[in-house]
């Protein structure tokens, strides 16, 4: 069950932090509304690692599409011909 806690909460911010852990984060709402959250940093850094795969990801497929794909033949022969050279 997420845990939701008005922004006045953080008069306590004490209280509001020692509820914050990995996967757990806490929801902050203003004037009865969700606003803010706030999360353990080992949670932010896979989220934003997550979000950097997927640029990359998205950057693949976009010269894929305009370049052409490659083969997995030509993946292989590339790579061997990398280990040949050391």
């Amino acid at each position: 069950m997420p845990n939701i806690k008005p922004i006045s909460d953080l008069r306590n911010y004490s209280d509001v932090l020692r509820d914050v852990s990995v996967g757990s984060p806490v929801f902050l709402t203003k004037n009865g509304r969700g606003r803010y959250a706030i999360v353990d940093i080992q949670d932010y850094e896979k989220t934003r690692a997550t979000l950097r795969l997927m640029d990359e990801l998205a950057k693949g497929k976009k010269s894929g599409e305009e370049k052409g794909w490659l083969t997995s033949s030509d993946v292989r022969d590339h790579f061997r011909m990398k280990a040949n050279e050391e």
